[in-house]
């Protein structure tokens, strides 16, 4: 995977900049000890690691202001940083940037129930913003499966989803305004605590730009009265195509479930050996969760039965208590951690029609024998958001090649059966390039002439995105003009 050379100017230039954050940062703000940048030399896309020049922990919009302002006139490359959980390399540094972290500004701002919204720094983690409206029974509805350690800075960077999209919505879906902090340092305030801002829809411009136009700062969110009831079923198929022609008909016939998860043989038991939910012995297994009042979730789970028994399940289950139900999510949202503690693996995140899964998992599973490499499936279903998991050595020299290698396949795939290279995730570097396979060269001319607005320097979140060969001219004339 390659990266830009890194700017040695920029590089000479570190103990005055240095010297210039400590001025307007707290001490223990300011990381540029070499041992200690380490801890920032990724995020988790392990495969790839490069320690920064240094890294900030601002504590304020007003500090990131700063921060930016600065680098901006150093012309020093700035990586926003979340909570480091990107599977994309989202966060990956340059040895001559620096990393900005929000991990500090984790402070609920703003609640107000009666319009429900909340407002919070963009530092605090998902899981935490339910946390902050629950007693009084809200929730914030995007809950990726890091949900307990991921920011929502990250969640706004990469449009993150989760299990129960299919029925609330990605975070797209319930952002409504962001505070956002400029490479020059000013601060703008986008959207805000109604449905929809007049003129262009910069807000939907932000969310999804993985850092490359702005730094979030603060973040306002759609939160919702929590239903009165849900319960998920348990649908076991001997086929993972079968499986998939069911989530196509349960999808065509009207009912909207908050979510429909599939996992294959070999995430299944993974996940049954770290959970212990009770999960059948099968090759693929449907998690399809419903809510409403007890009335309605008795018809819209009975329909759903009818229709699954047309496929002949294996075992159909429903829960039957909110342990049992606990359980059943626990499994799922453990997954990614179950098959880590199976071998190395790389998560992908194609996303395809739903009408075209059977297809699309018949295919992934003779790439899977052409290269030699197991993959276990897990993904939310209902929207066709697929997540591949490729399992190889990282100590077996070639295996990462290997496993890159079917992985762009398996995204080409997706791309060709009418899909796109990503659902949630983003594009960071794994993706980057890839880009060419779904856009033309025009297309991603237009998307960077948006970034040359925003940062006509182009040193927010370098090497991101964009495959290397169409920033090239970009890339140099930023280093001529230095």
């Amino acid at each position: 995977m390659e990266m830009p050379t890194p700017n040695a100017a920029v590089l000479a230039r570190k103990a005055r900049l240095v010297e210039r954050l400590q001025r307007v940062l707290p001490e223990d703000a300011v990381i540029h000890d070499e041992a200690e940048t380490r801890a920032y030399e990724c995020d988790a896309l392990t495969a790839y690691k490069c320690p920064p020049m240094l890294a900030v922990l601002p504590a304020s919009t007003q500090e990131v202001s700063d921060v930016l302002r600065i680098c901006h006139e150093e012309g020093v490359p700035v990586v926003p940083r979340g909570s480091g959980t990107s599977l994309a390399g989202g966060a990956l540094p340059t040895a001559d940037s620096v990393i900005l972290g929000v991990a500090r500004m984790n402070d609920v701002l703003e609640t107000d129930y009666a319009n429900r919204i909340i407002r919070v720094q963009s530092g605090r983690t998902n899981l935490s913003v339910t946390g902050a409206v629950e007693e009084e029974d809200f929730f914030y509805a995007p809950d990726p499966s890091s949900q307990l350690a991921c920011a929502i800075a990250g969640n706004v960077a990469m449009n993150s989803g989760g299990a129960h999209c299919l029925k609330y919505g990605v975070t797209t879906n319930n952002l409504l305004g962001v505070t956002m902090v400029m490479m020059d340092g000013t601060v703008v305030e986008i959207g805000g605590a109604h449905l929809d801002a007049g003129g262009l829809d910069l807000l939907g411009v932000i969310c999804g730009s993985e850092g490359q136009l702005g730094v979030v700062t603060e973040a306002t969110l759609r939160i919702l009265r929590k239903p009165e009831g849900a319960r998920p079923v348990l649908i076991a198929f001997d086929d993972n195509e079968i499986a998939g022609h069911c989530v196509s008909d349960i999808i065509k016939s009207g009912i909207l479930p908050v979510a429909i998860e599939f996992m294959d043989t070999l995430c299944i038991k993974a996940c049954e050996n770290f959970s212990k939910a009770g999960y059948p012995d099968c090759h693929a297994l449907l998690i399809v969760e419903v809510e409403g009042s007890e009335a309605e979730i008795d018809y819209q789970l009975g329909k759903i039965v009818e229709i699954a028994k047309r496929h002949n399940p294996v075992e159909l289950r429903e829960s039957q208590s909110a342990d049992e139900s606990a359980k059943i999510w626990l499994g799922r949202k453990s997954a990614f951690g179950a098959m880590g503690q199976m071998n190395d693996y790389m998560c992908l995140d194609g996303t395809i029609p739903v009408s075209s899964l059977p297809m699309v998992l018949r295919r992934i599973g003779e790439l899977s024998e052409q290269y030699g490499l197991p993959v276990g499936n897990v993904f939310h279903a209902g929207d066709g958001n697929m997540h591949p998991l490729i399992l190889f050595d990282a100590n077996k020299p070639g295996d990462l090649e290997l496993c890159e290698e079917f992985g762009a396949e398996i995204l080409k795939l997706c791309v060709d059966a009418g899909g796109c290279l990503t659902g949630e995730h983003g594009v960071g570097v794994e993706k980057r390039d890839l880009m060419l396979h779904q856009y033309t060269a025009e297309d991603l001319e237009a998307q960077m002439a948006v970034k040359d607005v925003f940062d006509p320097a182009w040193l927010l979140n370098p090497a991101k995105v964009f495959p290397l060969s169409v920033t090239e001219t970009r890339r140099e004339a930023k280093i001529a003009a230095e």
